[in-house]
């Protein structure tokens, strides 16, 4: 044994040397940065759901996937994974407040996602009424996370406000065909009065539903000796769109947001396809419509078997160093399962380093497009380099390419693809999360 100890280290090392020279001749500086400036170009006109610009970057992610000789999914004839979506707009709402009509001037629906919903005292979640010392829209951020069926009393205070909301032009919320059929869904009604409820209210509302298209691009590598097992690996295509000028700019590029999480996916596909090592099967999806609510994922997650899927690899906003320095990136999620450990344990001897998210306040685990898949139990974890406490570029016209630091987003895409190897061999198998219970 001891004379065999040598030769091993050395054949260790030859092969750690050999997959270093690979991913150097793989994934270049070229490479990435051709795709991260197409994806991020203006012609794309910021990649918004429901637009020419969106259908243009899909066509681009398919050609890549073709390229690089990535298979459609099972059971699926190309890469587009297409499924409706549906724009809801009220038609029509009345409400009675201790037995009085409310004026429609004073009635407005802030969210509603069924297309016909009635509630009262003994179906709805009761009535609030909003605190007239704080601000109006955080208070109804803070309510439209609450999913509920509900009354907002609107103080008197806020009049100039809620004419504001009131006139202001809608386009109407997105919901999935789950949602539209749920005659309990969720829906938020303000109701401009000094009044509060005493003897009860009656809401009814019916919406007009609008049927839409949307797209998730995913490809695979099928598995050898562990087919059944799959790998995710991902990122959100779609970003704002056209939006208000600023400083006669009107694209919201998103750069960062994630044309540098699509690029790493693109990236890590070309490496492992070439690597030609997975026993397990590699699923890469670009997602569509996390901006507006996460559909992309949600339609995705619910044609997969939870049980059957051993990670997912969600890259979000790489762009830039993260808090932590050079040779950084952060796992969402970190303490709830060990899969930030087995990658840790894979990147031993590089420069590179994964960290906990520094970021709890913020949500991050819940609000990317791992959340639907991590609900249910699988080590699905979000990798990010952005500071977003202080990331001034966030959702505006200024999320360009010229903002990023391309060697950044290389050496993160590395990382990964190191970090993962074991996960994508399959004699790595991450701890699953505890399900999420609402």
């Amino acid at each position: 044994m001891m004379k065999r100890l040598p030769f091993a280290l050395l054949a260790f090392c030859l092969a750690n040397n050999v997959q270093a020279q690979d991913i150097d001749k793989i994934i270049t500086k070229p490479y990435v940065d051709g795709l991260i400036k197409t994806l991020s170009a203006d012609d794309m006109q910021g990649r918004g759901s429901f637009t020419p610009g969106i259908d243009k970057a899909a066509t681009f992610i398919e050609r890549q996937f073709k390229e690089i000789g990535l298979k459609p999914l099972a059971g699926a004839k190309g890469f587009r994974q297409t499924f409706p979506v549906f724009r809801m707009k009220p038609q029509s709402v009345t409400v009675k407040l201790n037995n009085q009509d409310i004026a429609p001037e004073n009635i407005l629906v802030a969210g509603s996602s069924a297309a016909e919903t009635k509630f009262d005292l003994t179906n709805g979640d009761g009535f609030i009424r909003l605190n007239p010392g704080q601000s109006l829209q955080q208070q109804l951020r803070t309510l439209s996370r609450t999913k509920k069926r509900q009354i907002v009393l609107v103080d008197q205070k806020f009049t100039e406000d809620f004419r504001k909301l009131k006139a202001a032009p809608s386009r109407g919320s997105i919901v999935d065909e789950t949602t539209l059929k749920d005659p309990k869904g969720p829906a938020l009604v303000l109701v401009l009065t000094a009044d509060t409820v005493a003897s009860g209210f009656n809401v009814a509302i019916k919406n007009s539903a609008e049927e839409l298209s949307l797209f998730n691009v995913a490809g695979m590598i099928p598995g050898k000796s562990k087919a059944k097992e799959i790998v995710v690996f991902s990122g959100h295509y779609d970003h704002l769109g056209i939006v208000k000028p600023t400083d006669q700019d009107s694209i919201a590029n998103g750069a960062d947001d994630d044309a540098s999480g699509t690029t790493a996916m693109i990236a890590l596909a070309k490496y492992y396809k070439k690597l030609k090592n997975n026993e397990r099967t590699l699923i890469f999806v670009a997602f569509t419509a996390e901006e507006i609510g996460g559909f992309g994922a949600k339609h995705f997650s619910r044609g997969l078997n939870p049980d059957d899927v051993t990670a997912m690899f969600n890259i979000e906003m790489i762009g830039k160093d993260s808090k932590f320095g050079k040779n950084t990136a952060f796992i969402t999620g970190y303490e709830k399962s060990d899969f930030g450990a087995i990658l840790q344990k894979n990147l031993a001897g590089t420069q590179f380093t994964f960290h906990p998210d520094p970021y709890p306040a913020q949500r991050l685990f819940y609000r990317s497009d791992n959340a639907t898949l991590a609900a249910l139990g699988v080590p699905a974890h979000t990798i990010s380099t952005d500071m977003i406490d202080i990331d001034k570029l966030y959702h505006t016209v200024n999320d360009e390419y010229e903002s990023l630091d391309t060697d950044n987003i290389l050496a993160t895409i590395k990382g990964i693809a190191k970090a993962a190897i074991t996960i994508v061999k399959g004699t790595d198998t991450p701890t699953r999360i505890p399900k999420l219970v609402e």
